[in-house]
């Protein structure tokens, strides 16, 4: 499978993505060929070859010589007006319809009504089908992505001096890792975050891939550090689900026993993804319990909450962890003792851990008065042999 990533380093904005693929090998007379599909008048695709902190990179500038603040019910009719596959077209208006609503919550107006400002401008228009017909054309199947720096300070905008990062740009990035570094700019634009946080299907470290071409597109700004997206385009040997997780921990040596039942219950229901002890040694040589929690950061808060009022502790260590994690599914298998739920584990498309269902195996075990192992690794093994003597659809 060909994937692209990109690594945003010093963030992402639509002229970015359009220079990276440029610069990669995507010939610029395709952008130039969709503005003319566009009829956008007095509009121009261009791009040069600039150096930034001696990276040579490719600048790709959208040219206005005239141009409008379309609303969004124009943006949408200009991209169904092209020739271009329905699933491209579907694709950038989900983009545009993304980076529309998320300006219309931040601002509290109306979608219909919305005023896009800067927004909907042609340029607009032409980084979003852009991004979207350029990966096609690269043969891109999949995009993943950084973490993604944000920058700070504040920037000028129609609606005056705002924070960095803008308020849309951190509205679209709600669930994506960001984080920022000493440079004073706005390094992500809500156009490139909309288009990142649409096109990526995860993002964290560099997947294992065979790298075949690289991209560097350039910013507007030279900063103290390269500003630059790069773009890499190759393909994929093994990429396991990857995510940040909140893990809370606190030692407990002054509690009833009895209490965790209860408390651990709680924690799972409130969206805790795993709860465990485990036998520790306090001060004083006292035994105690180390309570670990591991969840989303949106859940953090309400954990933490549950924590300092169900238990005796008076504090709370907290970090985020990367994780990579197999791809999981859950499929019903007919085996020779019933039906029976098993969760998969897939690593490089192939099935690598085989795990039935423990309720499932418990009630045929009770029906056909047989021991539970028995069932479980009976079950386990037709599944296996059904993955070893054929090529499943998982």
């Amino acid at each position: 499978m060909k994937i692209a990533y990109f690594d945003c380093f010093s963030g992402v904005s639509g002229d970015m993505i359009l220079g990276s693929l440029v610069d990669a090998g995507l010939p610029l007379d395709v952008l130039c060929e969709l503005v003319d599909d566009l009829n956008l008048k007095g509009c121009r695709i261009a791009s040069k070859k600039v150096k930034r902190c001696g990276i040579t990179a490719t600048k790709v500038d959208v040219i206005l010589t005239s141009d409008t603040h379309r609303p969004p019910a124009e943006m949408l009719t200009l991209i169904d007006s092209l020739s271009l596959p329905h699933d491209l077209k579907k694709k950038s208006k989900e983009i545009f319809l993304t980076l529309a609503k998320a300006e219309a919550r931040v601002h509290q107006e109306d979608f219909e009504s919305l005023h896009l400002h800067e927004l909907g401008s042609a340029d607009t228009l032409v980084d979003i089908v852009g991004s979207v017909v350029g990966l096609d054309r690269m043969g891109v199947e999949k995009v993943y992505a950084s973490r993604v720096n944000v920058g700070r300070g504040v920037v000028k905008t129609s609606h005056g001096d705002l924070p960095v990062p803008a308020p849309a740009t951190l509205e679209l990035l709600k669930g994506v890792p960001i984080y920022s570094t000493e440079v004073e700019a706005e390094l992500t634009t809500p156009t490139g975050a909309a288009l990142l946080k649409s096109l990526s299907a995860g993002f964290g470290a560099l997947p294992d891939m065979i790298v075949e071409k690289v991209g560097y597109g350039a910013g507007e700004k030279e900063l103290s550090s390269p500003n630059l997206l790069r773009l890499l385009i190759g393909e994929a040997k093994t990429f396991p689900q990857e995510d940040w997780v909140t893990v809370l921990e606190t030692n407990i040596d002054d509690m009833n026993p009895q209490f965790y039942e209860y408390i651990i219950s709680s924690l799972f229901r409130k969206g805790a993804l795993d709860v465990f002890l485990t036998p520790t040694q306090m001060k004083k040589n006292r035994p105690g319990l180390l309570l670990t929690v591991i969840c989303s950061e949106d859940k953090e808060d309400e954990l933490i909450k549950t924590i300092f009022l169900e238990t005796t502790t008076l504090g709370i260590r907290i970090s985020r962890k990367r994780r990579r994690k197999l791809k999981r599914k859950i499929k019903t298998f007919k085996t020779s003792v019933g039906e029976v739920k098993v969760k998969l584990g897939i690593w490089d498309e192939r099935v690598v851990s085989i795990s039935p269902e423990y309720d499932d195996c418990k009630k045929i075990a009770k029906e056909k008065n047989l021991p539970l192992k028995k069932v479980y690794e009976l079950v386990k093994k037709e599944v296996s042999d059904l993955f070893s003597s054929s090529h499943l659809n998982f």
